[in-house]
Parts: C-alpha cells; sequence; structure tokens
C-alpha cells in the first residue's frame, strides 16, 4: 500500500511538472511571437522613413536587412515567421495613407514587395496559354541540267 501511494504520489509530481513546463513553453513562444512582431513593425517604422545620401548606401542598407532576416530564420523558425507577419502588416497599414510625398529610397518597393509575396523573385504569373503556330512552306526543288 506505502509503495502504491509512492508510486502515485511520484506519477503526480510528474504529471503537474510536466504540464507546468508545457504552458511555459508555450508562455515563452508566445511572448517571442509578440517580441519579434513588435520588433518588425519598428523596423519597418524605420525603414519607411529611412533616406539613403546615395544609391549605394540604400543598396547597403536593405542588402544588411535581408541578411539579417536570413539570419533569423536560420536561428528561430518561429521568430522568423512572426517577424515577417509584422513586417507585412506594418507595411499593408503604411500603403494604406503612402503617396507621392512619401520619399522611399530606390531598393524600398522592391523589399515591400518581398514582404507582402514572401519572394523577391515574385513576379505577376498570368495563367494564359502560350499561343504557338507553326509555319511550313514547302518549297517544290527544281533541277537544272545541261543537256
Amino acid at each position: 500500500m506505502n509503495i502504491t501511494r509512492q508510486l502515485l504520489t511520484t506519477l503526480l509530481v510528474i504529471t503537474i511538472s510536466f504540464s507546468y513546463g508545457q504552458g511555459q513553453e508555450k508562455d515563452t513562444i508566445v511572448g517571442k511571437e509578440d517580441y519579434y512582431n513588435k520588433r518588425a513593425k519598428e523596423d519597418a517604422k524605420f525603414e519607411q522613413e529611412f533616406t539613403a545620401k546615395s544609391k549605394s548606401e540604400d543598396k547597403k542598407f536593405w542588402k544588411e536587412q535581408k541578411q539579417y532576416e536570413k539570419e533569423l530564420k536560420k536561428r528561430d523558425a518561429i521568430a522568423h515567421k512572426a517577424y515577417m507577419k509584422g513586417k507585412r502588416d506594418a507595411y499593408a497599414e503604411h500603403s494604406d495613407h503612402c503617396n507621392s510625398y512619401c520619399n522611399h529610397g530606390y531598393y524600398y518597393r522592391y523589399h515591400v514587395n518581398y514582404y507582402y509575396h514572401n519572394n523577391y523573385q515574385y513576379q505577376r504569373s498570368y495563367h494564359r496559354t502560350p499561343n504557338q503556330t507553326r509555319v511550313q512552306v514547302r518549297i517544290p526543288s527544281i533541277g537544272l541540267s545541261i543537256f
């Protein structure tokens, strides 16, 4: 009876500690997502207000930003997903009131396109079937001979 009681107590302690650990892990993930989502919105605001002095400075800035996102994706997929969602939301919000008075850099639109479509090589695909017409012209051959 005493062994059964100890076994049940041990099992109960393990179950409680496991469920507590799961709850903490979930809170940690939610906290991480909130942090990276907020960070993305702050970064997007900075990017929208950023004006480079030269085209090369603009290119360097966006290259560093792209590198940060690439490293974040390698390091933590959940954080990267939350970060990209935050960026997409921030850029969508900005596009509602962005007009010709917004002075964005040369590479800005290219990178905004990435946040909307998750692909730098995005090109709108038109689902048209190509029209291929082949034309063959047969020419009769004429032979010339002497005698």
